[in-house]
Order: structure tokens, then sequence, then C-alpha cells
């Protein structure tokens, strides 16, 4: 049985813009490999509500599980929470158990729950809370959609609130072989390898180190033993 499958959408100008580096995707990418959900499909997304919300229905129609990243935030410019009510057709207000949420914290923190903090209590009518104990503020899953923050804390922190509850599969494993060759040079009996075991991924990256070019190749697959046996077969075929 194929594992579940998933795709990331990255909200937010700033990593359109090159000011902010995006690394959630990244670290996401690890834990759902750990897991068994296979990472298909990475977007990102500038702060315009119409690409959000066509990019939100098309993901969530192709893909087990969708996660977001960035815009839930207090700012005027914090217009996740609303484009994934228009995506589901849904309502959108501040919720009480998210507003006494983000009450218990601020009175704890000394700080005023003034208008702007309260919009993060704004959630879509039907969805779950993800956990956040980092600073408080709750993510949200509407249907098979998970709306987490971008601040790479907190969205580590989330991830890890809201995996344990999705159905997995089988982890990925992987195995790498060094190759002094060029890639013109292998290309051809790769694919031959890779044609006998159509149930792995065999990937090429290529490297050149003092003037000597070469590649890793990666094999992956949800059976040990058979990255192993493809490995001794890459083995034999490209001795050291």
């Amino acid at each position: 049985m194929p594992n579940p499958t998933a795709a990331i959408l990255v909200i937010g100008d700033e990593i359109l813009s090159g000011r902010t580096r995006d690394a959630n995707m990244h670290y996401l990418a690890g834990q759902l490999t750990e897991h068994g959900i296979d990472l298909r499909e990475a977007r990102v997304v500038s702060d315009d509500p119409a690409a959000i919300v066509a990019t939100v229905q098309a993901l969530s129609a192709a893909y087990d599980n969708v996660f977001t990243s960035g815009g839930i935030g207090p700012t005027h410019d914090d217009i996740t929470a609303d484009c994934i009510a228009e995506a589901f057709g849904v309502s959108i207000d501040v919720r009480d158990d998210a507003r006494a949420i983000l009450a218990d914290h601020y009175a704890r923190s000394g700080v005023e729950l003034n208008a702007a903090r309260l919009r993060m209590a704004r959630i879509p009518d039907g969805a779950s809370l993800i956990d956040n104990p980092v600073s408080s503020a709750p993510g949200f899953t509407l249907g098979n959609v998970h709306v987490m923050a971008g601040v790479p804390s907190v969205f580590r922190a989330m991830v890890a609130s809201i995996l344990p509850s999705l159905t997995g599969g089988a982890p990925l494993v992987s195995s790498t072989l060094r190759v002094e060759r060029g890639e013109g040079d292998i290309a051809g009996p790769l694919g031959n390898l890779a044609a006998l075991f159509p149930k792995l991924s065999f990937g090429s990256y290529p490297f050149q180190k003092d003037g000597r070019y070469g590649a890793n190749i990666v094999v992956r697959g949800t059976d040990t033993a058979e990255v192993a046996r493809a490995i001794s077969a890459l083995n034999a075929e490209f001795p050291a």
C-alpha cells in the first residue's frame, strides 16, 4: 500500500523577495520521511489572497495532507486564516477556546491581549486547533490542511503537535554510493540498474573536486533489504 502523500505551501512576500530564507520545507520533509508520509510538492506564494485560495484548493484536492507555513500572526498582512476559510467556504471569527489560550498566555506574560493579538484567535468554522507550546497562538487543521506559523521554532513545535495524529506509512530509507566518474559515463549503466529495481528511487548528484568529476548516487525506498541489494549492484557496476 503506498504511503500517504503531502504538499507544503509556504506563504509570504518575504520569502519570494529573498529577505527571509525558508527553513520549514527542509524540516518538514525530514519529519514526514520518518513518519512515512511522502512529500510530493512544495510551492511558495506571495501574500495574494486569490493565489493562496487557489493554491490551497488545488493542493488539498491532489494530496492527502497539505501543510502551510506563514501568515497567521497579528499584523494586517497575516491573511492565511482568512484565505483558508474562503478556500473551504466557511466563516471565520474569534473562537472562545483560542481566545482563552491567548488570554492565559498574555496574562502570565503581563502583556495586554489587544485587538492585534486577538487576530491570532480567529479560527475558521469546523477547524481543530494545533497546539503551540512555544508562543501559545494556535495553528489549526481544516479538512486535510494543517495551518502553521512561519517562525521556524514555532513551526517545528506545531509539526511535533500534529504529526502523531496523522496516518503514516513505511519510513523512507536511503543509502548513498560515491562514484568517482562523471555523470556522462555512468548514466547508461545507472539507468539500466534503476530499471531492475522499479520500486526504488535512484538519484544522481554530481560534484567536482580538485578537477575531478564524480557523483553521489542515492537510492531511496521503503524496503531496507531492497535498498541494500541495489547498493550492492551499484558497487559491482561501479567498483571503487
